[in-house]
């Protein structure tokens, strides 16, 4: 195959969203590696590693992210985008997570249906499934917010939805920024579980017609409104050959200096969390507290680290004033600033 290597990695969690009832299981947690290529043909990039038989999703899951006011406040941009393309069209979600964003929408009024396999609620619009063309499940739009980096054979899988859905439609993709990614050198966002990282100019060479796209979210998630019926397999031309930065990972050893030594907390348990964790604990360096917001995560145990999440509440009781904190999302800053009075010395690190 025609393919070129930009970055790998070993031993990641496979799931780095999960939580465990104890640390022997999270320490025990399946693991997988990652070799980031970029496939000459078609410019996409993804993990040629990626066995997706490793990867299932259960009750254990938990990616919710909409117990933050800064997470609601990328909702309702969201929630704009939706009112111009899709306002009184029948919707369906595919990965709709926990329900969160599909109830958001049906209380501004959107008629919308939802599948995903860790669904755990009561909803009758959702289906606790995966997607399946064989579902007999069609509308006039289709969302995919964070689903598609996770899906190997991205373009195959849109085939998919679109010849489920009558071939036409309008589909709204949400995903993370792999320019954004290396631009900042946030290593700790390249995960096992997302098989692909996708940049904006990839969808503009699947789709014919693309209605808007843009960046959201400071940057860090891309997305695109696109017909379906346009729907082509992507061929790269040599601007898109990708750059990947030689020093990606020089920053790790500039954070383990400031961290050795010292009382370490991590405010964040969810991917990003994860992993930096699992990095700073190969420079040498020691986390002692993850917080995180997420009631659901609270009192459970992350992959590999092993360490227990703890509330805001519980986990500040353990910190002295000025001590560090490393912030895994600036986006939420400044709300953290806030739910911890200002006493510490924050550090962002993306």
């Amino acid at each position: 195959m025609n393919q070129r290597e930009l970055f790998r990695v070993d031993g990641l969690p496979v799931f780095q969203n999960k939580i465990f009832s104890n640390r022997t299981k999270a320490i025990d947690c399946s693991r997988g590696d990652i070799r980031l290529i970029q496939d000459m043909d078609t410019g996409l990039i993804f993990n040629a590693a990626f066995d997706a038989s490793l990867l299932e999703y259960d009750e254990d899951y938990q990616n919710e992210q909409a117990y933050s006011n800064v997470f609601k406040q990328h909702l309702q941009t969201v929630r704009e985008i939706f009112q111009r393309f899709f306002f009184g069209k029948r919707l369906i979600e595919v990965g709709c997570g926990k329900g969160y964003f599909l109830e958001y929408l049906n209380q501004a009024g959107f008629e919308i249906i939802g599948i995903d396999p860790a669904y755990e609620g009561d909803n009758p619009n959702c289906v606790r499934a995966c997607f399946d063309k064989d579902l007999g499940l069609s509308g006039e739009g289709i969302i995919l917010r964070h689903v598609l980096e996770h899906i190997p054979n991205p373009f195959n899988f849109l085939s998919d939805i679109a010849i489920a859905n009558g071939g036409g439609g309008k589909v709204y993709i949400e995903v993370p920024c792999f320019d954004w990614i290396c631009d900042n050198s946030v290593w700790f966002d390249i995960y096992y579980e997302h098989v692909n990282y996708f940049r904006l100019n990839d969808f503009h060479r699947m789709f014919g017609t693309v209605f808007e796209s843009g960046h959201i979210f400071g940057g860090q998630y891309l997305y695109i409104v696109a017909d379906l019926t346009t729907l082509k397999k992507p061929v790269m031309k040599k601007s898109d050959t990708f750059l990947f930065p030689e020093n990606f990972l020089s920053n790790i050893d500039r954070l383990a200096t400031l961290a050795k030594g010292k009382k370490n907390s991590v405010w964040g348990g969810a991917s990003k969390g994860v992993i930096f964790t699992i990095y700073m604990q190969r420079a040498g360096v020691n986390i002692d507290t993850i917080i995180d917001i997420n009631p659901a995560k609270q009192g459970r145990f992350i992959a590999i680290s092993g360490l227990k999440v703890s509330s805001p509440e519980d986990g500040l009781k353990t910190l002295l004033p000025n001590d560090d904190i490393f912030v895994m999302n600036s986006n939420y800053l400044n709300e953290i600033i806030d739910l911890s009075d200002n006493q510490f010395n924050y550090i962002k690190v993306d």
